[in-house]
């Protein structure tokens, strides 16, 4: 490859040495092998919802259903018990990949599943419901959790929304409520909690004026609240 001499300030010079210098130690280097390795010695595949693929082996399912659910389930018994799969970056031995399945399995059993396939799932870990300090713990520990979400949207209106910690617990504790009384979906209620709270803030935000602080206290999460917790869900009772 041919060379040009140039006069550059040293700030400059660093970046273009360091490219130059990168290139020759990765030319030996073969990456997609690495990588391919890597997976092979160290991989974790989760497979999520694998409820979705069982159907119950007992009721009045149709067969056809059940016929496309075992083939899924089939197909997938071959890589979760080993072999070489061919991809576009090479062949990859599944042998030693760890696989992690979860589910609901509301409407169906883990005994639904094909008997090959439990075999190859060993480890079964039942897991418990979220409980109110879980979803406090959802609201408050990630770094983009819903509360900070809320405040940065309204704070795109130049106003200040100040969460008080007594309405946070509140708040899960309603939600931790609600999917004991009406239905579980988990981590999912807080969104429709909060959706109710911020419904009334949200349109009036934009009439406020710029700067000025809303706070949301234990008060006004039982306030826009008290409707939704005091009807029940009568929507499994119609027909």
């Amino acid at each position: 490859q041919p060379t040009e001499r140039k006069k550059l300030p040293i700030a400059e010079a660093k970046g273009i040495i360091f490219e130059i210098e990168l290139e020759r130690l990765l030319e030996n280097v073969d990456l997609k092998k690495s990588a391919v390795t890597a997976v092979e010695e160290s991989g974790i595949v989760f497979i999520d919802e694998i409820d979705k693929i069982c159907s119950p082996r007992e009721g009045f399912s149709s067969r056809s259903a059940d016929a496309s659910a075992e083939g899924v389930q089939r197909d997938l018994l071959p890589l979760i018990e080993g072999t070489t799969i061919n991809t576009k970056h090479g062949n990859v031995n599944t042998d030693y990949i760890l696989f992690i399945a979860s589910g609901a399995f509301h409407a169906v059993k883990v005994s639904d599943l094909l008997p090959e396939l439990q075999g190859r799932l060993p480890i079964r870990v039942e897991l418990a419901g979220l409980t109110e300090d879980d979803l406090y713990k959802i609201l408050t520990e990630p770094v983009a959790n819903l509360i900070r979400q809320q405040v940065a949207l309204i704070g795109a209106e130049g106003i200040d929304l100040v969460f008080e910690d007594e309405a946070i617990r509140e708040i899960a504790r309603m939600a931790a409520l609600l999917n004991k009384t009406v239905e579980n979906i988990g981590a999912r209620r807080l969104h429709t909690v909060l959706e109710r709270i911020m419904e009334t803030i949200s349109f009036e935000a934009a009439e406020l004026e710029e700067g000025a602080t809303v706070t949301v206290n234990k008060n006004t999460v039982q306030d826009r609240l008290k409707d939704v917790t005091m009807k029940t869900d009568v929507s499994r009772y119609i027909l």
